[in-house]
């Protein structure tokens, strides 16, 4: 699959990210197995991208002199599937917290859905969680809003290529966007119930693509962990 030597010189490895798992938490995983079957306890080890705990896909481990493409990497384009449920709102965007109010959705068609997806498309300003990693004079927001904390943060510009509705199991709606860096998905969800005249959360997400990386080229972690094992 691939050598200490290349993964000394520097290696893109693409990993499905599972379900619960923290991106930091799969380099954690793999940083020691990868140095002792390298020889080398220096060699740096990292990932090109977060994916939040609730989301599986694609991860880009990078090894070696490979983390020197780390920020090249982040700025690929990006593709999800995921599903938005429609009629609620949470604090985090998706299922980490609790929902915090419900909507009507009586008056919601496919014909509004569809349409509604489409206003979604091309260049706009969106609004990051609060619930993320984003900081607000060196604090990460997140631990703002786990304090209980109201902060404002600022807009920031997205391009979305394309938002199109796979699937329609009301109030769940299915979904693949194709987006610029920089777009939260939780936000995407969030903005299209309350463009719909509701109220939406995200309930699943999975990376499919980075730039030309495809999740279908990319290893399980135990596949991973067996091909770096003495």
């Amino acid at each position: 699959m691939f050598t200490a030597e290349e993964l000394v010189t520097g290696k893109i490895i693409l990993i499905d990210k599972p379900l619960h798992w923290t991106s930091h938490d799969v380099v954690a995983k793999v940083r020691i197995p990868i140095k002792i079957f390298c020889r080398d306890r220096k060699m740096k080890i990292g990932h090109a991208g977060t994916l939040d705990p609730l989301a599986t896909g694609l991860l880009i481990l990078l090894t070696g002199k490979a983390t020197k493409q780390t920020e090249s990497l982040q700025g690929l384009e990006k593709e999800y599937t995921g599903t938005i449920t429609l009629g609620a709102t949470t604090p985090s965007y998706d299922a980490e917290t609790a929902v915090d109010a419900t909507f009507p959705i009586q008056h919601i068609t496919p014909e509004l859905i569809h349409e509604t997806a489409k206003s979604f498309l091309g260049v706009q300003e969106q609004i990051p969680p609060i619930y993320s990693s984003v900081q607000v004079d060196g604090i990460r927001a997140y631990n703002y809003a786990r304090e209980g904390e109201t902060v404002k943060l600022k807009a920031r510009t997205v391009e979305l290529f394309r938002f199109e509705i796979t699937a329609i199991r009301m109030p769940e709606i299915d979904f693949v966007v194709h987006c610029s860096k920089g777009t939260y998905i939780r936000s995407l969800a969030h903005d299209f119930g309350k463009a719909i005249g509701s109220g939406g959360y995200l309930t699943a997400l999975r990376r499919t693509k980075v730039g030309d990386f495809d999740i279908q080229d990319a290893l399980s972690l135990e596949t991973m962990l067996a091909a770096v094992k003495i």
